[in-house]
Formats: C-alpha cells, structure tokens, sequence
C-alpha cells in the first residue's frame, strides 16, 4: 500500500483515483497511462481488498479502480465496505479479464459504477474515469443484459413493487437507459428537454432503490421490468 505522492500543481484540481490490483506490473501500467493526463493524478494504490478499503476511506479519492479478484478480501467485498462506510464514497469501476464473470456482477449489485476489462486500451481507461467522475455509469447494455440473464432468476413470477409505480415516461426511460443511451440521447429519442430527462432518471433511481444507472438496470432485470416490457 502506498502513500499519496506529491500534490499537483497549484491551481489544478485533477481526478484523485486510487489503484487496486494484486499485480505490481498492471499498478505501474495503470498509474503510466492515466497520470500522462494533466487532469488525472493517481493519489495511492493498494495490493490487497483489506488495503484497499482502509487506504480508500482515508484518502477519499474521486474514483476507485478495483481489481475484481484479490487476496484476502475480493473487489466485491472490499466495494461494499468503502461504500457501506463512507458518507461521501468514490466511484468505484472494477476491472476484470472476463465480461461474464459473477465477480463483475456482484461488484454491480454492490454499488460499482461499472467494469472495465483488462485488455481495455488507453483511451477507454482514460475515458472510463472522466466518464463515471462526473456521475455517469460505465454502463454496457449487452454485457449487463448477459450478466442479468445469467444470475437473475430463470423466471420471474411477479414483477417487482416498484414496477407498478413507474410513470409511462419513467418506464420509457428505463428502457433507454437498458440499451444505454445517455440522458442527451434520451431527451432526442424522447423528444423532451435533457433536465427533464435527468428529473424521470432521479425518480427511476429512487423508485427502484438503485445508487446509480447501472443498479437501475439490474433491478429491471431481476424485477421483471423488462420482461413485462
């Protein structure tokens, strides 16, 4: 586990992400390819789920890279902690070497705003951590749809409470956000101003108990939404 380095140059506030990955070499890339960017600073890194967490909570970083599977505590565990625990938690993307992998999926139904795969290449990692900064999911419809399918139940013999409490926009945007469309892209799909848009997301997190778009589309899987729809 590492300290923080230096700061960044005055005036400058860059993105604090903190790395966590078992693998030395995948920390060195990783720290090489995101602080090449004036706007990212890699502020601490952790070898270990158990280091991770204490070293997350008391650097309190803008984003958290977690390595999937790691000794002692996985990246499931160690996302649920970090974001059980603090008030104000990072945006934690886990990286894996597989899209379907049960990991990946636990770690999305924990809270983690995203994956990302290993073999990603360096505009995509760069783009992830500006991407899921500013409050958006890292979100890939295809692989949450396969995800879903997967470890959500083979039927569903009743849609979920909150289904029936969606608004037909509410509806209509949740299935946007399963094919991942952006709030922009909603709001010319819809034919609707983007803050309203963003005022039917806010309610669809709400009514379905998600922290984030990612968690929303989950739960329109395993509660039956989408095969309603």
């Amino acid at each position: 586990m590492t300290a923080p380095h230096a700061p960044a140059a005055a005036g400058r506030t860059p993105l604090r992400i903190v790395l966590c990955d078992d693998e030395r070499m995948v920390r060195t890339a990783l720290r090489v390819i995101l602080e090449a960017e004036d706007d990212l600073e890699v502020v601490g890194e952790a070898a270990t789920g158990a280091q991770a967490v204490p070293l997350v909570r008391s650097l309190a970083p803008d984003v958290v890279l977690m390595d999937v599977r790691m000794p002692e505590i996985d990246g499931i565990r160690a996302t649920e902690q970090i974001l059980a625990t603090m008030a104000d938690p990072p945006r934690i993307v886990v990286v894996t070497t597989f899209e379907n992998d049960a990991y990946v999926y636990g770690a999305l139904r924990a809270g983690a705003a995203g994956f990302l795969l290993k073999r990603a290449d360096p505009d995509e990692l760069i783009g992830a951590v500006r991407l899921v900064a500013r409050g958006d999911s890292l979100l890939y419809p295809a692989a949450v749809r396969s995800l879903a399918a997967a470890h959500a139940a083979d039927s569903v013999p009743a849609a979920a409470p909150w289904v029936e409490r969606l608004t037909g926009r509410e509806a209509d945007v949740l299935r946007l956000m399963a094919t991942g469309l952006s709030n922009h892209e909603m709001s010319e799909h819809l034919g609707v101003g983007p803050q309203t848009v963003k005022t039917h997301v806010a309610s669809v997190l709400a009514k379905t108990g998600a922290r984030d778009r990612t968690q929303a589309v989950i739960a329109a899987y395993e509660g039956g939404f989408m095969k309603k729809s």
